[in-house]
């Protein structure tokens, strides 16, 4: 129980903070939480793709393996299905919302992870968890959400925006797993991070700044 408590809070933390900042009508709880509920059974087919390229043995031990192996499968199973289920959705009807339910079909997927993680490795790495691994999760989906909130609200270059949504999400993935590869990586981690948050909290501005001028 403890284990599943400490796992679980840095996402209704991280969850709570994106739904509170949004500056117009909050979104129905109902939908968050079904978006969520799918992010963490991507888990599964994530797995089961990794699993086969590992197998293959593509860029093993390549600088391109964190983005063969976890950026572009998870970002593109993230879009795809935010594509297929949230995007043309009657309540996503403001740019934010991109950025909410980004959020939380990410956060579902980081807490499958986060769970299975801990059990493995035991509840003293949860602080580590939470700072780096479930917290870039976090921000790539609001990355993700912010381009597809832009795409769906903005007329001009629209598939643009659609690309970046995948495109961006999953090269910054790669690079927060080739950092953590590193042998001395809390020296190049700790800057990405620091600078994905501040990139992070300038679309949420960028966000709203477009919902009070809609």
């Amino acid at each position: 129980m403890a284990i599943l408590i400490t796992a679980v809070a840095p996402i209704v933390a991280l969850m709570t903070y994106i739904y509170l900042n949004k500056k117009v009508e909050l979104e129905p709880l109902h939908l968050i939480f079904r978006v969520f509920i799918i992010g963490s059974l991507l888990v599964f087919p994530i797995m089961f793709v990794q699993y086969g390229l590992e197998q293959e043995g593509l860029l093993r031990h390549s600088v391109w393996e964190p983005f063969l192996f976890a950026g572009v499968p998870e970002e593109f199973f993230k879009w795809f299905f935010f594509m297929f289920i949230v995007y043309k959705h009657e309540d996503f009807d403001h740019h934010y919302d991109g950025i909410i339910y980004g959020v939380s079909l990410s956060l579902g997927f980081a807490t499958v992870e986060n769970i299975i993680y801990l059990f493995s490795n035991g509840i003293e790495i949860a602080f580590f968890r939470a700072v780096f691994p479930v917290s870039s999760h976090a921000l790539l989906g609001l990355v993700m959400g912010y381009f597809l909130g832009r795409a769906k609200f903005r007329v001009e270059k629209k598939g643009v925006s659609i690309a970046f949504a995948f495109i961006v999400p999953a090269v910054l993935h790669g690079v927060y797993g080739y950092l953590v590869s590193l042998e001395s990586w809390i020296y190049g981690l700790l800057p990405f991070m620091i600078i994905l948050w501040g990139f992070s909290v300038q679309l949420i501005r960028l966000a709203n700044k477009h919902e009070s001028i809609a």
